[in-house]
């Protein structure tokens, strides 16, 4: 049984993207495992598993994250 439940708290105008439900959120309203964010605006969050997407085939693609993590010419 819960006694206490903790509220989230976020600042006005931060916008979040809720991976689980696939809505547009105004301030953190669920718990931060279904949520992806902040963003400067809905149409940012609206975005977000685009722009994860982008992310990702960017870094996939990005020969500095070859096999072992380190590209060729980074330094120690």
């Amino acid at each position: 049984m819960v006694l206490f439940k903790r509220k989230t708290v976020g600042k006005p105008g931060e916008w979040f993207f809720n991976v689980e439900t696939g809505t547009v959120e105004e301030g953190p309203q669920s718990p931060g495992k279904n949520r992806m964010g902040p963003y400067a605006s809905r149409e940012e969050a609206a975005r977000a598993l685009e722009t994860a997407r982008e992310r990702t085939s960017e870094w996939e693609n990005d020969p500095r994250w070859g096999e072992g993590g380190r590209g060729e010419g980074d330094a120690d």
